[in-house]
């Protein structure tokens, strides 16, 4: 017989990419991962995408938890891993407070809840997590191996999480933002628009390698760019004299405030 070693309680995009991420990095296989999803259809494409997957509509009893569900059917959702003894929960959900998922799951229950972001859908994403009062070292330990599947992982106080959302929770659509703005700048500079969408589409995934490559700092990496009197170092000075920085700041505070809102903190 099987045993389940972790079931995801949601096969949606998110419970999709760390089942994926999960087998091909070698931290189980698929028969030992159980998905919970209500929808059929859904259930049939992921048994399919990820043969030896096991699919049902409902969870089962003291297995290792990811919760991987809308915010709104969390209670839901906690109410019945309450009754089946589960001994660990990852929650994913979006603004949902340990305090909340504690009382939801009853006593005993290690919580470590966590904010990824969407690139973790191509294996690059950028996770935060905090322990619950009850989790310990290895539960922190057992989280971080499962989001390290599908990017990098950092352990924060759960103070943190509305910052961590602020800045890498929402940095993908700030980063797309600017995406679109280059090319469009590219084509206001008279280049056609596939040839602007393919030099702004290799120049920032080129630039985060760079950046994730060296030691460097990036103030180090921009200044190696920058020749005094070029072509970039004018157009870096419109950027400081706009305010770009500060721009920035705001961007982060701002997104950082509404998560604590949404949060009821």
């Amino acid at each position: 017989m099987v045993v389940t070693r972790l079931q995801i309680m949601g096969g949606g995009n998110m419970g999709e990419a760390l089942l994926r991420g999960l087998v091909t990095d070698g931290w189980t296989t698929a028969d030992q991962l159980h998905v919970v999803e209500p929808l059929a259809d859904r259930r049939d494409y992921l048994a399919e995408a990820v043969p030896g997957l096991r699919c049902s509509d409902g969870p089962e009893a003291g297995v290792d938890t990811v919760l991987a569900v809308k915010p709104d059917v969390v209670a839901d959702a906690c109410s019945g891993l309450s009754r089946l003894g589960v001994p660990r929960v990852l929650s994913i959900a979006a603004g949902v407070r340990i305090g909340t998922l504690e009382a939801s799951l009853g006593k005993g229950v290690r919580v470590v809840r966590a904010m990824p972001n969407t690139p973790a859908l191509v294996g690059q994403g950028a996770a935060a997590i905090a322990a619950g009062t009850e989790a310990q070292a290895d539960d922190l330990d057992w989280a971080a191996g499962i989001l390290s599947a599908v990017g990098t992982v950092v352990v924060v106080e759960e103070s943190l999480l509305d910052a961590v959302t602020g800045l890498s929770g929402s940095g993908p659509a700030y980063l797309f933002l600017l995406a679109e703005a280059l090319i469009d700048a590219g084509c206001d500079a008279g280049l056609p628009r596939d040839i602007a969408e393919a030099l702004t589409e290799q120049t920032l995934i080129g630039a985060a390698t760079m950046l994730a490559g060296s030691d460097e700092k990036p103030s180090t990496l921009r200044e190696r760019v920058t020749s005094k009197g070029g072509t970039t170092a004018a157009g870096v000075a419109v950027f400081e004299a706009a305010g770009f920085r500060q721009v920035v700041r705001d961007v982060v505070a701002t997104a950082t405030e509404r998560s604590r809102q949404l949060g009821g903190g």
